[in-house]
Order: C-alpha cells, then structure tokens, then sequence
C-alpha cells in the first residue's frame, strides 16, 4: 500500500502538516505524522487531523513554534498553529506499567519511533509517515492488516486493554468503521475483561459512543457491542430491545433491536442529538409491552416511558442540558407525527415551531422509512414548511400576564390558562389583534 502524495499535495492541512515536519527536520530532529492520519491516508482518506510525533522535548518544539502551547504536559504534547489549523505535535516516548486501567507510572521519552509504535493500541494506528522522503514506517505489519481488512492489537491485547479499558471499545469503533475483521485474541481479551468498562468515566464512554454512533455505520458498532456483551453493560436499556416482538403489520422489519437497528443504518452522518433520538427513541417499549385478549401486541405509553429513561441515560452519561433536552422530547414526542395530520392548527404550530422539531421530523421519517414505510404525515409536514417559507415561528403573543392582571385578574393558574386560550385562537386564524385578545379574556 502507498500514499499518495499527488492527491494531497492540494490539501492547505497536508500542506501546513508537512511544514511542521520541515522545520523540526531542519532543526535535526526527527518527525513524521502517525497514527490515524497514516492509516487514513493509505485508505484513500482525508484524515479528520493530522497528528505529528517527534524526537524534539516539548520545550523545544515551543521554541521553534511561536504559535505553540502544551496540552498534555505529562504526556509531552505540543498544540502547534499554522495559518488557521491547529496539530498536535508529540513527543517520541514510551509507556509502562499502568496501575489505574488508564494512565501509565512510568513515562520515558525517547527518539527510537520503534518504541513509540510498541505503546499504540492497534496495528492500524501504529504506523509513521514521512512526507519528505515518502516513506511508511510499519514495525507491526499494519499495512497488511488494513490490505486485509483485520484488526490487531500491537502485541497482546489482554496487555494493550489493561493499560486502558477504552481500547476494548475502540477496537468496536475501528472495526465498524473500516468494515474489520476482529482478530479472535482480541474478542478472548475483551470476553475476559469486559466489566471493566465500567471503571471507565461516563464522559469517556459518552465520546466514544458519539464517535461510534455519529461516523459512518453506527448500527454495525452497536451490533457489535451487543455480540461482544458490552452492550449490556453500558446500555442495558438498548440491549433490552432485542427479542421484543412487535405487530407485523406495523413493523414487519421484526422486533424492537431490529427497527433501531434499521433506523441507524439510514441515518447520514447525523448529529448527536439525532443518533442518540434514533438509538432511544423506543427504549420504553419492553417496559411498555402488553397484549391483547386476541394475542396482539401493545406499547401504550411507550413514548412516556421511553422519555424518563432517555432523560436518566443521557444523565448518566453527563450531556448537556440542551441536548438532554431534545432527545427527551424527540422521545416524548414520536407517537406525536403519527396524527399531525388530525392536528388542531394550534398544537401543529407549536410542535413545528419547537427548538427540536427538525431532529424529530427526520426521527419520524427514520421510523417510517424502517416500519411501515408510510409517508405520508412527513410529506405532510413537508408541505406545511413550504407553506411557512421554510422556517415555522410562532407569532408574538398578544396578551402577557401583566396585561390580563390590569383587566382585573388576580395572580394564580387561570393567568396561564386564559393565555393559552387566547394563543390557541391565535394561531388558529380566529383572532388577530390586542382588543379581540383583550375582549375575548375579559369573558373567560
């Protein structure tokens, strides 16, 4: 396998990348770009950073970069700018005995790329490029690895995931990613160590889930956690899915695991908010589940339910505010688009006009599409948003509370009722103007 050089000589990052690699050069260092930029440069790929590893201490990368500052002092990194991209340039280093499942004791820099490769997780990300005298460094065969379409740890994994349990969900990651075989050693390793997952910090977890459920097959990285028992561990909610039957004649695509699975498989490099309303949107469904005298399935209130444990999932896993907020009401809110067509034009305009409704309306058309595949409410609402011109607002409101207090209201539950009154005529064209508002309040 060989990179070529032509198709990125015109990227402004391969460019300002091999800058960096100059002038460290130049200075007698050594310097090359590794790990996954080589590996996705080999693929054909343009690499998401450019990551460069070095002989050169921190301080002497500092002295040679005004645009520089330490990151990851105890792990001698150095942030680098050139024109407007940011690289992190490493210092060459190897890596023993790691006591906390994470962070190595002992930490020795080094000007030998050999011992840097042997610390790397796998095989793939082990690899250093030259851009200056083209040349891939590959101590672990990683080129025939990747020609081959297989994962493999450097050295051995019950070692490599030992000395960070984020590797046994890397390994899920890379190997979704790329379409990898997983080297049968590593599938023993993570059987054995599995638990220890959960040593690990939410926010650890929470990034390599986004990373795995936002590229480019996030349903092949969650079936791949279920088959390796992971699932179960860090999203027992989801695990719980699978063997929950469904009516076929509203989802003959099978059981619960099944659609979500189907729905994840459509989506187009989503956002997070999206992937994770996708992955949760019917977690309330085993809790939900019932049947009929006649043997037909039920999930009344699955919606309802489902909203609680996405709002303690996505607390578990310490989100935002903001985006705990729209997975919970995308969650709430999905049996809603099943009858936005029966829809009072006040409840249609709020729910158009709500912060999320985008990341709901492409949730609704995923459960449709990977259902019964009727279309129907979404070119529906389709419809409405060509007739809005494109953005859906709510008009400003013609009453507020101080205004229905002057008319002799007292303070307490009914100002908030008779507001809502006075907006649902509003926004169903029957009232227009503050003295109809006005008129209409006094009367209630």
């Amino acid at each position: 396998m060989k990179i070529s050089v032509e198709y990125y000589n015109h990227s402004p990052v391969f460019i300002a990348a091999c800058e960096i690699v100059r002038k460290l050069k130049d200075a007698g260092f050594k310097a090359f770009f590794v790990g996954g930029a080589v590996r996705d440069m080999l693929l054909g790929k343009t690499p998401a950073d450019i990551d460069i590893a070095t002989s050169a201490l921190p301080e002497q990368t500092a002295t040679l970069f005004l645009r520089s500052h330490q990151v990851g002092a105890s792990f001698g990194v150095t942030v680098v700018t050139i024109g407007k991209y940011n690289f992190e340039v490493a210092t060459l280093r190897e890596e023993r005995e790691y006591a906390d499942g994470r962070h190595p004791e002992i930490l020795t820099y080094t000007d030998d790329h050999y011992l840097d490769a042997n610390r790397r997780d796998f095989t793939i990300n082990s690899m250093f490029y030259d851009p200056y005298s083209d040349e891939i460094f590959d101590f672990f065969d990683a080129t025939k690895d990747l020609a081959n379409g297989y994962l493999r740890c450097v050295g051995e994994p019950m070692v490599r995931f030992q000395e960070d349990y984020l590797r046994m969900l890397r390994a899920v990651r890379f190997a979704a990613r790329f379409g990898l075989h997983i080297d049968p050693a590593i599938i023993r390793a993570i059987g054995n160590l599995k638990e220890k997952v959960l040593k690990l910090s939410a926010e650890r977890i929470r990034n390599e889930l986004n990373t795995m459920l936002t590229g480019p097959h996030p349903a092949a990285a969650v079936k791949l956690l279920d088959e390796l028992h992971l699932l179960e561990l860090i999203l027992p909610e989801v695990s719980a899915l699978r063997g929950v039957e469904q009516p076929p004649q509203f989802h003959p695509e099978g059981d619960v695991f099944t659609h979500t699975m189907l729905m994840l498989e459509h989506m187009k490099y989503p956002s997070i908010e999206l992937a994770w309303s996708v992955l949760l949107h019917d977690v309330g469904k085993p809790r939900a589940y019932s049947t009929g005298a006649d043997g037909s399935i039920h999930f009344y209130g699955h919606e309802n339910f489902g909203a609680g444990m996405a709002n303690n999932i996505m607390t578990r896993f310490r989100f935002s505010t903001a985006e705990t907020e729209n997975v919970v009401n995308a969650v709430k809110n999905h049996m809603r688009f099943a009858v936005v067509n029966k829809m009072r034009k006040s409840n249609l305009a709020r729910l158009m006009a709500a912060p999320g409704f985008k990341i709901e309306l492409e949730l609704h058309r995923l459960d449709a599409l990977c259902s019964n595949r009727l279309m129907n409410n979404f070119v529906f609402l389709l419809d409405k948003i060509a007739e809005s011109g494109g953005e859906v607002s709510l008009p400003p409101p013609l009453l507020n509370g101080r205004d229905l207090i002057a008319i002799g209201f007292k303070p307490g539950p009914k100002i908030g009722k008779t507001l809502l009154t006075i907006q649902n005529l509003q926004l169903e064209g029957k009232i227009s103007d503050r003295e109809s508002a006005l008129k209409i309040a006094r009367n209630l």
